[in-house]
C-alpha cells in the first residue's frame, strides 16, 4: 500500500534550493525585471522575453530594475523596441551603475526613477569589426546608422537635442541622479519613503524566529 498521503518523508532529503531561483521568481511574481550586468544579445532576449510575457498575463506596470554598466547599442535597441512596443508601461529603477547602452532602455520608459547614490555615465561603446576592405567598410556604415538612431530615441526621450546627445556621449558624460533628473533621462530620485515589496518565504539569518 502506498503511503504517500502528502507528509514529507523525514529520510528523504530535501533538494537544495537555489536562491537566485527563488529571488527570481519572487520578483517575477510581482512584476518586476532585473537587467544587470552587460546588456549583449543574451541578456536583451531574456529581459524582451520576460517583459511580453508580463506584459500577456496582466494589465499593470512592469518594473525594470537596472544595474548595467556596458553592452552593445544592437541590444539597447532591440529593448527599445519591445518596450516601445508593450501594452502595458515600463517603470525603470536605476540602481548601481547605468552606463552606455543601458541609458537608452532606461530614458525609454514610461516612468523613470534612480536610487540617489545611482551613478550615470553617456557614452559611445567601441565595436569590434572583422572582414575585407569593402566588409568593414559596410559595417561601419551600419554602426553609425544605428547610433544615430539611438541618439534619436534617446533625444526624444530628454527632450535634448540628438547633437547635444552625441556630443556628450563623445565626452563621457557623468551624471548624478539629480542631475539625470535635470537632463531629461530621469523623472525623479527615490525618497527614503520609497514601496518596498516584502518577499514571501522563509527568513535567512541567524537572529531569533
Amino acid at each position: 500500500m502506498s503511503s504517500d498521503v502528502g507528509f514529507p518523508d523525514p529520510l528523504r532529503r530535501p533538494e537544495p534550493a537555489d536562491p537566485q531561483a527563488w529571488m527570481q521568481r519572487q520578483l517575477f511574481d510581482r512584476r518586476i525585471v532585473q537587467l544587470s550586468g552587460r546588456l549583449d544579445d543574451r541578456s536583451a532576449n531574456d529581459v524582451g522575453v520576460a517583459l511580453m510575457t508580463l506584459d500577456a498575463t496582466g494589465d499593470q506596470a512592469v518594473q525594470l530594475h537596472i544595474d548595467s554598466g556596458e553592452g552593445t547599442i544592437d541590444a539597447a535597441l532591440t529593448l527599445i523596441d519591445i518596450i516601445d512596443l508593450l501594452g502595458v508601461p515600463v517603470h525603470a529603477y536605476c540602481r548601481g551603475q547605468v552606463a552606455g547602452p543601458a541609458i537608452g532602455v532606461a530614458a525609454t520608459c514610461a516612468h523613470r526613477t534612480a536610487s540617489p547614490h545611482a551613478r550615470l555615465r553617456l557614452f559611445e561603446p567601441e565595436a569590434t569589426v572583422e572582414g575585407d576592405a569593402r566588409q568593414l567598410q559596410q559595417l561601419a556604415s551600419a554602426q553609425v546608422e544605428r547610433w544615430a538612431a539611438y541618439c534619436a530615441r534617446l533625444a526624444r526621450a530628454t527632450g535634448q537635442p540628438p547633437e547635444r546627445i552625441a556630443d556628450d556621449a563623445a565626452a563621457g558624460r557623468y551624471f548624478s541622479a539629480d542631475e539625470a533628473v535635470a537632463y531629461g533621462l530621469l523623472d525623479e530620485v527615490a525618497t527614503p519613503d520609497a514601496k518596498l515589496y516584502r518577499l514571501r518565504g522563509p527568513s535567512i539569518g541567524f537572529g531569533r524566529r
